[in-house]
């Protein structure tokens, strides 16, 4: 009977199957083999993976958690050729940059199957601009440059900030210039903005990275750019924002208030929705006292947020249970040995993705 499944049937019940038991699940036949090595989608049935990227070049590795057994693994990452900073997830993929050069040259890897691409140069040269994903799937997604610094000019000029926007498209693979920005929004985009982005109702959102804190979108639709407030935007240690439910959110901190989360309503009005626990923010925070001092960090996908601070110590994760519309508070230990073998700690990046085992078009262009 199994030899007899339809391709598409396999494929769907494969699809309910963990990342590792789907790799053990390709080992059986060569019938298994193809139909998991050609999915078209991650497995999206299982909580997301925690990938953990050194923020500082410290060699071609990564450590990834995986939730369905609780365990941390070593994943090399040998296969890419020069020194890489993350970005963000797409889908199961990494946006990179490459941390050779100042100026922005991406790529994009999937460090479960070893695949790894340089995207096209962009249309102008920039240093340090913001960088924002918008995506449909693994194959078909956008990213959005804006601002930065261009380079100097020849005849003697110096750096100025480039007030301009791009987008690269997967589908074409290409860049393509959009049209110009507020010079405000293009410096305050350079300086003050990490490259975390969040896309939501036509969107594009970041977030200063210095109180007070202020959000600035890009309506895409309408090629407009807008501000707006934060809550406690002069008393928050740190805050992120966070995609739930179609709705933007915004997750942030003080001493006496704990860490909090806001909802975007009608209006442009914010409205407190949750409270992370209180012993889980005590536990994250191991007596420091404020959450700035322990430069906590926030990283989210769908269905899922995690507050962090570096690789040994734990994590505070918010996740859509299967229950309709119910979340949960869960604590993850951190990450200071595998195998037996005492790990050195050190700062992270973190990124949560649902690894993705089949081969990716994109990665072949």
């Amino acid at each position: 009977m199994w030899r007899k499944l339809p391709f598409d049937i396999l494929a769907n019940i494969f699809s309910y199957l963990s990342p590792d038991s789907l790799a053990r699940a390709k080992s059986a036949c060569k019938n298994w083999h193809t139909c998991a090595k050609n999915s078209a989608s991650p497995q999206r049935h299982h909580p997301p993976w925690f990938v953990a990227l050194p923020t500082r070049i410290t060699g071609h590795f990564c450590y990834a958690h995986n939730p369905i057994d609780d365990s941390w693994h070593l994943l090399p990452l040998d296969f890419i050729p020069n020194p890489i900073r993350p970005i963000a997830t797409i889908g199961g993929l990494i946006l990179l940059r490459e941390a050779t050069t100042t100026t922005l040259q991406l790529a994009i890897c999937n460090p479960f199957t070893k695949q790894f691409r340089q995207l096209p140069k962009l249309n102008v040269t920039r240093t340090n601009p913001a960088v924002g994903v918008i995506e449909s799937n693994s194959v078909n997604f956008k990213v959005y440059v804006a601002g930065g610094m261009s380079e100097a000019s020849s005849i003697g000029g110096g750096a100025s900030y480039e007030p301009t926007l791009e987008v690269y498209d997967s589908v074409y693979n290409n860049w393509k210039t959009i049209g110009p920005m507020p010079m405000e929004f293009s410096v305050r985009l350079t300086v003050w903005t990490p490259n975390e982005s969040v896309y939501c109702n036509g969107v594009l959102y970041w977030i200063t990275s210095a109180r007070a804190y202020t959000i600035m979108g890009y309506e895409i639709g309408k090629n407009k750019w807008r501000e707006l407030s934060v809550p406690m935007a002069d008393r928050l240690e740190f805050a992120a924002l966070v995609p739930r439910n179609g709705k933007l959110s915004l997750v942030g901190g003080t001493c006496d208030a704990g860490a909090c989360i806001w909802e975007l309503c009608e209006g442009n009005n914010w409205r407190m929705i949750e409270k992370v626990p209180q012993e889980l923010g005590a536990r994250l925070l191991e007596g420091k006292g404020r959450w700035g001092s322990i430069n906590t960090k926030c990283v989210y996908t769908a269905g899922a947020m995690c507050l962090y601070r570096d690789l040994e110590s734990g994590m505070v994760v918010w996740r859509e249970c299967a229950k309709k519309d119910k979340w949960e508070w869960h604590w993850i230990e951190g990450c200071g040995s595998i195998k037996g073998m005492k790990l050195q700690n050190f700062p992270i990046k973190g990124l949560l993705l649902h690894p993705y085992l089949a081969s990716s078009s994109v990665l072949k262009q």
